[in-house]
């Protein structure tokens, strides 16, 4: 039997993957609360995000942008398509592609949407002093672009 105070040596409370996993999880859950205040949920937030950043993406292109296989980004269009966030058109040199475009409606969520997420990671943030917290976004950045390479 353990006591409470010998939890904290548990090996998951010392893996990065545990800890970046428990991270996130809590960090989305938060952002999807907030994000539903404005009709919007975590699942349609990396494609959108993606789009404000540039507008005119294929599909494949969006998908290897947010990470997320072919056949999710198809359903996460589907569902920005019935918001009226995004619409598909025509790709002007390929007949089976169509690149996606921002609506009015969906343009006008960005500031918004990236307001409750600047909240949400400042929140997650607060702990740690500037210093800190640009240290850990630099090393985090690190790591993904090296995992990315």
């Amino acid at each position: 039997m353990t006591s409470p105070h010998s939890e904290n040596l548990l090996p998951r409370h010392t893996s990065f993957g545990w800890l970046i996993a428990v991270l996130g999880g809590q960090l989305a859950t938060e952002l999807d609360g907030k994000l539903k205040t404005i009709g919007l949920n975590i699942t349609l937030w990396p494609t959108l995000f993606a789009l404000w950043e540039e507008e005119g993406l294929t599909q494949a292109e969006l998908a290897a942008r947010c990470q997320t296989a072919h056949y999710t980004t198809t359903r996460v269009l589907d569902s920005l398509e019935k918001l009226e966030l995004v619409e598909r058109r025509k790709h002007p040199t390929s007949r089976r592609a169509y690149q996606i475009f921002l609506t009015e409606k969906g343009r006008e969520l960005e500031a918004e949407g990236t307001a409750l997420a600047k909240e949400c990671n400042r929140n997650f943030l607060s702990p740690l002093s500037e210093d800190e917290s640009e240290t850990l976004h630099a090393l985090i950045t690190k790591v993904v672009q090296a995992r990315m390479s």
